[in-house]
C-alpha cells in the first residue's frame, strides 16, 4: 500500500475517533420514520461526511462510514459481523485485506481489523493463525488493552482489559468480548443487520460512549449510571434527572436539545 494511502487511513481513523458513539439519533429517527429502513436511510455516514452529523451513531454508522471511505480510496474493505455468546449480528467492523510482495515471490497476506463501534481508532494487524504464527497479539490501548486471537484462519476473537502496566499486569482482566467470521458479509446482509439493530433491546434507554484518546479516558453513559474509565481503573456515578441532559451534553460533546429529544422518545 502506498504510504499516501495509508496516511489517507489515519487521518479517517483519527477524524471518526471524535465521533460519539450513540443510540439517541437512531431512537430519534425510528420514531420519525416508523421504520428501520427508512430511519437507517437518513443516516448521516450515507452522506459520508462526519461533520454533518447529528450527533454520533452506532457501530454500524461508524463501520459504513469507513467502509464507504475504504472504497473510495480504491480499497477492498470486508464487511463483518461480531457475534456475543448466543447473540448474533450484534456488532459490526471492517477487515482490510493488503498483499505485500516479497523479495522470495511469495505473497505474505497482512489483514487488519478496524473497529471504530468499540472505540478502537488504530488499525490493528491480525495475528496469523498457528502453526503459521502465534495466534494472537496483544496491543497495549489505553485505557483498554486489547487482544486478537486467530483459533482459526476463518475466524477472530476480541478480547479487551485494562490497562497495560510496565511489570506485565493489566489493571482489570481480560474479557472476551466479539467474535467474527472472517468471511465476512455483503452489503446487503450488513444493512439487514442495521435495520434489525433498530429493534434491538438497547434501543429502550440511552447508550453513550466517548474515548478522549489524547488523555486516555473513556466514559459509558447507559441506564442512568457513568462510567469514566482510565489508567487507574473505573468508577460509576449515578446521574440525577436534574442534572443529566447538561452533564450527558458537555461529556459527549452531543447537543442538549437532541439528548432530550431522545429522552423524551423513551419517556413515552
Amino acid at each position: 500500500m502506498e504510504p499516501v494511502t495509508w496516511q489517507k487511513i489515519l487521518d479517517l481513523c483519527n477524524s471518526l475517533s471524535n465521533v460519539t458513539y450513540e443510540n439517541l439519533t437512531k431512537i430519534i429517527r425510528l420514531d420519525a420514520t416508523g421504520s428501520a429502513s427508512a430511519a437507517r436511510n437518513l443516516d448521516d455516514s450515507d452522506q459520508n461526511d462526519i461533520d454533518t452529523w447529528m450527533g454520533g451513531g452506532t457501530c454500524f454508522s461508524m463501520t459504513w462510514h469507513l467502509y464507504q471511505s475504504f472504497v473510495d480510496l480504491g480499497l477492498k474493505p470486508r464487511l463483518v459481523m461480531g457475534h456475543k455468546r448466543k447473540e448474533k449480528n450484534i456488532h459490526c467492523a471492517l477487515v482490510l485485506p493488503q498483499s505485500q510482495p516479497k523479495a522470495d515471490d511469495l505473497i505474505l497476506h497482512t489483514s487488519y481489523l478496524f473497529d471504530p463501534g468499540y472505540l478502537i481508532f488504530e488499525p490493528l494487524p491480525l495475528p496469523l493463525p498457528k502453526p503459521f504464527g502465534a495466534g494472537e497479539s496483544l496491543f497495549p490501548l489505553v485505557p483498554n488493552c486489547v487482544r486478537l486471537v486467530r483459533p482459526a484462519e476463518d475466524a477472530l476473537e476480541l478480547w479487551t482489559g485494562g490497562t497495560l502496566h510496565a511489570d506485565g499486569r493489566l489493571s482489570a482482566p481480560m474479557k472476551l468480548r466479539f467474535e467474527y467470521p472472517l468471511a465476512g458479509v455483503s452489503v446487503e446482509e450488513f444493512k439487514l443487520h442495521w435495520s434489525e439493530s433498530f429493534y434491538r433491546e438497547m434501543m429502550t434507554y440511552p447508550v453513550l460512549n466517548r474515548l478522549d484518546r489524547e488523555h486516555g479516558i473513556q466514559y459509558y453513559y447507559q441506564k442512568g449510571n457513568l462510567v469514566t474509565r482510565d489508567a487507574n481503573g473505573s468508577r460509576m456515578e449515578r446521574l440525577e434527572e436534574g442534572v443529566r441532559v447538561e452533564k450527558l451534553s458537555e461529556i459527549f460533546k452531543l447537543s442538549p436539545d437532541l439528548i432530550q429529544k431522545a429522552l423524551a422518545i423513551l419517556a413515552k
